[in-house]
């Protein structure tokens, strides 16, 4: 919620201003937001001194800290000399930091699985992520084009006039906002009465790429044509839908990648997690290249199709992750 009522004012903020000032203004309202972020950390940080996680089950020994230092001076390095000569360019950057996060995230897997601290249950527990992160980085591969397709859909194919009124093309990005405000008390509520009777956690991944797969082929009937075609209540009517379908996957794949983790990788399983979402996030840049007006009817229709079908060989997958998941909902 906290996350979401600021991802609510700042397209709201900023894309007000972009619209009526210029983008000067727009790009100047962020470090603003940034500020405030930060102040209000600082002021009550000091209620998280009892706050829990603050203790280290397999603490980086002093004598490795020169080492860790060095490998992140060196990957700096190389960042630098990479963009320097020219290897990473603008042109490839989303499929190189894919690339990279992909490699990155099996290195990590494999640093837990083959690792002395954990037991057989727990090393199963692990095996039992993997699909669960394959799940979240297929549905934020698509879910995170609402920052690139979507955005661009809204502003060249979506008729943006209400009632006299023209809506800035980045108000689109707070629609998520507002249906994850709305809705996220209802599933907490919702799981809550349910109990043992919700759904499993693969069964959830699997209704989350469900969701937004069926999101991309409500774009279908309006894809094509020339102009704005689309009405703006029907764009926001799927994004709402985007909303319900992250609310399916994102919030509980936190939760999984703790639940899972072993005691002495706990911060490294989170650390998973969000690798998926970020390799996710690069792969929606690389997907949104191979968007155009032209191709509307077969990208929407495809991609979605596609998490169409990963939804389904989850849910057939579920009952072997629920064994491999050992007692974990």
């Amino acid at each position: 919620m906290g996350i979401n009522i600021g991802a609510l004012a700042g397209p709201l903020l900023t894309g007000l201003a972009q619209t009526r000032l210029g983008f000067h203004y727009g790009f100047g309202l962020a470090p603003f937001g940034m500020a405030i972020g930060l102040g209000q950390y600082t002021l009550g940080r000091k209620n998280l001194r009892t706050a829990g996680g603050r203790e280290v089950p397999n603490p980086l020994p002093r004598s490795g800290i020169p080492k860790a230092l060095l490998v992140a001076v060196l990957g700096v390095a190389v960042i630098v000399v990479a963009f320097a000569t020219g290897v990473v360019t603008l042109a490839n950057l989303a499929r190189v930091v894919t690339g990279l996060i992909v490699v990155a995230s099996v290195v990590l897997f494999v640093v837990i699985l083959i690792s002395q601290h954990i037991s057989a249950t727990e090393r199963s527990r692990v095996f039992a992520f993997i699909p669960m992160f394959l799940a979240s980085f297929a549905f934020f591969a698509i879910f995170q084009q609402i920052f690139t397709v979507i955005a661009i859909y809204a502003q060249q194919r979506t008729d943006l006039t209400v009632g006299g009124f023209s809506i800035p093309p980045a108000w689109a990005q707070s629609v998520d906002p507002v249906g994850i405000i709305i809705f996220a008390p209802v599933f907490a509520a919702l799981w809550s009465r349910l109990g043992e009777r919700q759904p499993s956690t693969p069964i959830k991944f699997a209704l989350g790429l469900l969701g937004i797969g069926v999101s991309f082929l409500l774009f279908v009937p309006m894809a094509g044509g020339d102009g704005r075609t689309s009405p703006a209540l029907a764009v926001g009517g799927i994004l709402v839908l985007f909303s319900i379908a992250e609310l399916m996957l994102s919030p509980i794949g936190l939760s999984l990648a703790t639940q899972l983790a072993p005691r002495a990788f706990r911060t490294q399983m989170v650390a998973l997690n969000f690798l998926s979402i970020a390799a996710g996030t690069a792969a929606a840049g690389t997907l949104a290249g191979y968007y155009t007006p032209a191709k509307e009817v077969s990208y929407f229709g495809i991609t979605g199709a596609i998490a169409v079908v990963l939804a389904v060989v989850l849910a057939a997958a579920s009952p072997w992750i629920r064994t491999m998941m050992r007692g974990v909902p």
